[in-house]
């Protein structure tokens, strides 16, 4: 019998260790995270796992096969595909199976997986590019989809990314708002059925959401603990989130364009390439999957950034559209005091036939205003130069007034349907950027510029009206190729600047934060999150961009938004990002003005810290009525600490902060900054902030009193390892 027993045993053994050799695991790993496929018996591709990485190549054979890793049409799945495409014989399914996987090295700690996917009954391929990013754990795909058919196929939709999850509850932060109030975080249950965040506005897509979302996996968010898996989709334009909950509580998330009114024509040989998804995977909270994105995007994404970046002085709410040349070389000695590098001439500089007095002309004549700048801005580069700062100018290219010359001429070259009356979004309408003559236009507007004045250091180009009115002259039949051809002509604009120009700093600005995604931000060293620069929102909209965006991708001026705050409160807010000022010294009394010229030299001092250091989140303004964050460097040697006490209740009770990202083991001098005596300390008091030595482990687990009951009030504090 035990012969018989074990004779059984050895056979079941047996076959487990062949199914095993069998079976065809693909992996994109990072040092922390991994991504595991397999191949079927079918012969047909699943995921079968998403999460922290497995120490043991030996327990791939435990896992389940899992969910087809990239659904498609007209088959046997029930929910939502990532791609829907119309052969030549009008059948719209596809069945895709595995052909072949790759996997090579990038460079140093990235490495790309390819995997090749194909219909049996159609030439259809399509493959799926995964890009690891080992230390920062972060991963990159997208999809290229390409067929031999006789003729064009159709593709109605195309997904970058689909990822899926087994877990027991799901919960989404989306971030969504509107002109002057964005990315506000909201985080809700996904049950069974989708969920759906999409843009349609196509130039200014991101006005009402946010490109990027994170998913909090058997417990809501926390930022320090727990599971969550934060993407974001590299696309200028219209895209789309899907979060479908399936029978089985299984989650499947498909990213991409939005497919609306997007049907692509797709020729043979021809190659689709979709946008690019990144995501990130972490265990310890959305603090760590933060700082993930961060150090991917200074490292890998964002233009220039392993440099730093300039803090600047602008005209705009000093004097809107009235202004002249006096005025502006005046406002640069406020430049000078303020102790900036730069001054931005903004918006109201061009036109003369129809002279850009207000918003409703002149945009798309891009000459100087001969009254107001009579010799040119050429004097007012030399003007800077001469004082020792740098010069900027706004741009606004891609638009265009009805009221100009531009629109006289070119009627064709813009937006627009041939037999509707024109809708105006702030007076404008968008150019056709899938139309070549108006690429090398608007090309030849940053172009024209730096010919003629070389010193030009910085553009502000700014984006302010969705695409309506939605027609193109020049693609004619192939309207709906309009969305994606016009995204794909800014990509060429912006390719052929960064070529000729490839040390020019821009900002990212569309109507505040417009345009937030990280395809952009290959050609722009930093993007403006909103103009609304009142201080209180800005905390709020700023711990929201965070939560994918480095500091030093995100612009933050002090203004005389809400006048109830202290030049120093308003200025600490925007020292927590990419710090300029945006107001004039003869709206401060003497001390307010040396506070921000002591401000500026404080934080160029600590700029490496602020910019390139490690962001700790430390209480949320969406919790009560103070906030903090801190910025530690990779050294752990410095950091810099932000308290802000916004609005809170008499004798309201106050408890430690404890700080975070610091050594244990070191011992820590802390120091206020930017400090104005506005209260006497009572006899006998000592102020904890001051000249104190801890340890790092009594900061993170003790903590400090950074919070009091004084409505606005904010502090700053330098630590600095002994």
């Amino acid at each position: 019998m035990k012969k018989h027993l074990f004779i059984i045993i050895c056979l079941l053994l047996s076959v487990f260790c062949v199914n095993a050799a069998d079976k065809k695991f693909i992996k994109v790993t990072t040092d922390g995270v991994e991504l595991v496929f397999q191949v079927g018996q079918n012969g047909r591709l699943y995921q079968s796992y998403l999460g922290k990485k497995l120490s043991y190549d030996t327990d791939l054979n435990y896992l389940p096969m899992g969910t087809e890793a990239y659904l498609t049409h007209g088959m046997e799945d029930y929910f939502e595909p990532a791609i829907h495409i119309v052969h030549n014989d009008f059948n719209s399914s596809l069945l895709l199976k595995y052909i072949s996987h790759s996997a090579h090295q990038l460079a140093t700690g990235v490495d790309e997986t390819v995997i090749t996917l194909q219909d049996e009954k159609y030439p259809v391929t399509v493959k799926l590019h995964f890009i690891a990013y080992a230390k920062e754990n972060l991963i990159k795909t997208f999809t290229e989809i390409t067929h031999q058919e006789k003729k064009a196929v159709k593709l109605q939709k195309y997904a970058s990314s689909m990822l899926h999850l087994n877990h027991s509850k799901y919960f989404l932060t989306e971030f969504a708002g509107d002109w002057a109030h964005e990315a506000n975080m909201t985080e809700q249950p996904l049950s069974f059925g989708k969920k759906v965040i999409d843009t349609k506005l196509g130039s200014r897509a991101d006005m009402f959401v946010s490109p990027f979302f994170l998913v909090a996996l058997d417990k809501e968010s926390e930022e320090n603990n727990g599971e969550v898996l934060v993407g974001s989709l590299g696309w200028t334009g219209n895209f789309q989130f899907t979060f479908e909950v399936d029978q089985n509580n299984g989650l499947r998330i498909i990213s991409g364009i939005n497919p609306y009114a997007s049907e692509y024509t797709l020729n043979p040989n021809e190659v689709f390439r979709t946008p690019e998804f990144y995501f990130t995977y972490s265990c310890s909270g959305k603090g760590q999957a933060s700082r993930n994105f961060h150090d991917w995007a200074r490292k890998y994404q964002v233009k220039d950034g392993d440099k730093t970046r300039m803090t600047l002085l602008n005209n705009w709410e000093a004097t809107y559209f009235n202004f002249d040349e006096e005025k502006l070389v005046a406002l640069m000695d406020d430049a000078v005091k303020l102790g900036v590098d730069l001054f931005l001439l903004d918006d109201g500089w061009f036109g003369n036939k129809y002279p850009r007095q207000s918003d409703r002309q002149g945009l798309g004549d891009w000459d100087e205003t001969k009254d107001k700048l009579p010799h040119g801005v050429g004097y007012l580069t030399e003007a800077a130069k001469k004082k020792g700062i740098k010069f900027g100018i706004w741009i606004e290219p891609e638009m265009v007034n009805p009221k100009s010359e531009l629109y006289e001429k070119h009627p064709d070259w813009v937006i627009h349907l041939p037999n509707r009356d024109e809708y105006y979004f702030r007076n404008q309408l968008v150019l056709d950027l899938s139309n070549p003559k108006v690429q090398d236009y608007v090309f030849g507007i940053v172009d024209n510029l730096m010919t003629k004045y070389p010193e030009i250091a910085f553009f502000k180009w700014d984006c302010n009206s969705p695409i309506t009115n939605i027609y193109s002259y020049y693609l004619k039949e192939k309207q709906t190729h309009l969305y994606i051809e016009h995204v794909r002509g800014l990509y060429n604009i912006l390719e052929r600047v960064k070529a000729k120009y490839p040390n020019l700093p821009m900002m990212l600005c569309s109507g505040g934060g417009g345009r937030t995604d990280f395809e952009a931000l290959k050609y722009f060293t930093e993007f403006w999150p909103s103009d609304n620069t009142d201080p209180i929102e800005r905390l709020f909209i700023q711990w929201g961009f965070s939560q994918v965006f480095p500091s030093k991708t995100m612009c933050a001026h002090v203004t005389t938004w809400n006048k109830n705050t202290s030049i120093k409160f308003r200025t600490e807010v925007a020292m927590m990002c990419k710090l300029g000022f945006d107001i004039k010294l003869s709206d401060m009394n003497e001390r307010e003005a040396t506070y921000c010229h002591e401000a500026v030299q404080n934080y160029n001092r600590l700029k490496p810290v602020i910019l390139d250091g490690d962001l700790f989140r430390l209480v949320s303004p969406y919790e009560g009525n103070h906030t903090s964050s801190m910025y530690v460097s990779k050294d752990q040697k410095k950091a810099v600490l932000f308290a802000f006490d916004i609005h809170p209740r008499y004798a309201e009770k106050l408890y430690p902060v404890r700080l975070n990202g610091l050594d244990p083991n070191k011992m820590y001098r802390v120091n206020e900054i930017n400090k104005v005596q506005t209260m006497p300390m009572r006899p006998g008091m000592n102020n904890p902030l001051d000249n104190k030595v801890y340890s790092g482990d009594y900061l993170m687990t003790v903590g400090l009193n950074l919070f009091s009951t004084r409505q606005l009030n904010s502090r700053v504090i330098e630590i600095v390892a002994e």
